[in-house]
């Protein structure tokens, strides 16, 4: 076979070439991964489930597909919209075709169009009423908490450990959900919904728990796009549905979600939530004695000033005829009876009250001291394990300047700079001859 030079191959079948070629695409990491972005036109999406577009710019276009169940659409894209794809190049042999596989689609006005439905949405809850509603009063003191929350979260364990510094052992009923995502706002629902299944008396028995008396939904801070769960109807409305009081705990103080609309309380963040709604132990603890000491006060001079008045009347009835005399006695000793009953059993009945809620407040401090006992153990073990004085026997050393300040980056020194090493056995001093620094880390 003869041409201008000397060809790479013998003659073989056109389908065999392609797929040499579409092999050669999907093994070099250039065509794989990339971010894209374009104008989608052509936009089809068939019954298969497949969804058929062609991306463009003013320099050139290039086919794309995303095979069905392989990414979340967004029900904002549609032809003419401006999105951001991560793809992966192929070559469809059967046509020759090369096109994009697309593992990722998003829009890029993605968050001014999401601000406008939640606009829209705030207006119609108003239309309603809905954020001029009564608001249901918090408990003075939860009996039983529901969190619905990310598991294992930052904010979850802040949650708890407030709660356990505030009111050590106070039931409370974690209920993980997705709090970011294209599940978030359904997963959130079926956590309210749980928790006001809870706080159905019949339900909570069945756990031999108190019920449900106050739910917190929300989650820690983040971007405004990974928040927006909070925003949707569904978990607005479920949140305006719930029979107990709502506290909606997202974000940070200048975080404004459309659930702090509705909700009966907003929180700015879920510490602050606990902070808000969880009452401190140790002064409701004073407070009960105080109340304590102003009954034993009030019954003692409550008795004092009835023993007073029968005095008065012993003294008045002195100069009476004897019959009214003996009339007056047996009057002042009935009076004096139901006195010492009344007394007694006002006496009786306040101090079984109050041995019942010293008992309680024994059975807490216990049971608090108990936990608390077990964390300063956990505690002294990862302490013991990190202190710096084994690291350093493990071959390690710490870098200090003169002043005695840690050096833990290439930018707090410079050229010639005296610095101390600290070793396992003890200091060295070095002077700094030259700086070498890093490329960037990846994140």
């Amino acid at each position: 076979m003869r041409g201008g030079s000397e060809v790479t191959t013998g003659p073989i079948p056109v389908g065999q070439f392609v797929n040499l070629v579409r092999s050669t695409i999907r093994n070099d990491k250039l065509f794989q991964n990339q971010v894209i972005t374009g104008e989608i036109t052509q936009w089809k999406q068939y019954p298969s489930g497949h969804t058929y577009f062609t991306l463009r710019d003013t320099e050139g276009q290039i086919s794309a597909v995303i095979w069905k169940g392989r990414c979340h659409i967004d029900p904002l894209i549609e032809e003419g919209s401006v999105v951001v794809v991560i793809a992966n190049l192929d070559v469809y042999a059967k046509a020759g075709k090369i096109q994009l596989v697309v593992s990722r689609i998003e829009p890029v006005n993605k968050l001014g169009l999401l601000e406008e439905r939640k606009k829209e949405l705030i207006e119609n809850l108003r239309n309603e009423g809905l954020l001029d509603r009564q608001r249901t009063p918090l408990p003075l003191i939860p009996q039983h908490i529901a969190i619905i929350t990310g598991t294992g979260s930052a904010a979850l364990a802040d949650m708890n450990q407030l709660i356990e510094n505030r009111w050590p052992s106070l039931r409370r009923t974690v209920i993980g959900v997705t709090v970011q995502g294209d599940n978030a706002a359904k997963e959130i629902v079926r956590g309210i919904l749980a928790a006001r299944k809870l706080s159905q008396p019949e339900i909570a028995a069945r756990f031999m728990q108190p019920p449900v008396d106050l739910v917190i939904v929300g989650r820690g801070g983040g971007a405004p796009e990974d928040l927006w769960a909070f925003n949707l109807e569904p978990v607005v409305r479920a949140i305006i549905a719930c029979e107990i009081p709502v506290v909606s705990a997202v974000g940070h103080e200048s975080d404004l979600l459309v659930s702090d609309l509705v909700a009966d309380l907003r929180a700015s963040t879920p510490s602050n939530a606990i902070e808000r709604c969880v009452p401190e132990y140790d002064y409701h603890q004073t407070l009960i004695q105080h109340f304590y000491e102003r009954l034993d006060d009030s019954t003692n001079r409550l008795f004092s000033d009835w023993q007073n008045s029968l005095q008065l009347f012993q003294s008045r009835l002195s100069n009476a005829p004897l019959k009214g005399i003996y009339n007056a006695n047996q009057k002042i000793s009935q009076l004096s009876n139901r006195l010492s009953n009344a007394v007694s059993g006002k006496f009786a009945n306040a101090r079984e009250k109050l041995l019942f809620l010293e008992n309680a407040i024994q059975l807490i401090v216990q049971k608090s001291l108990s936990n608390e006992a077990k964390k300063l153990a956990v505690i002294q073990s990862a302490l013991n394990s990190a202190h710096p004085r084994n690291v350093l026997d493990r071959g390690y050393s710490m870098i200090t300047d003169e002043r005695g300040s840690v050096v833990s980056n290439t930018g707090d020194l410079i050229e010639g700079q005296q610095i101390i090493l600290a070793l396992s056995d003890g200091n060295a001093k070095a002077t700094v001859d030259e700086i070498e620094e890093l490329g960037e880390k990846n994140d």
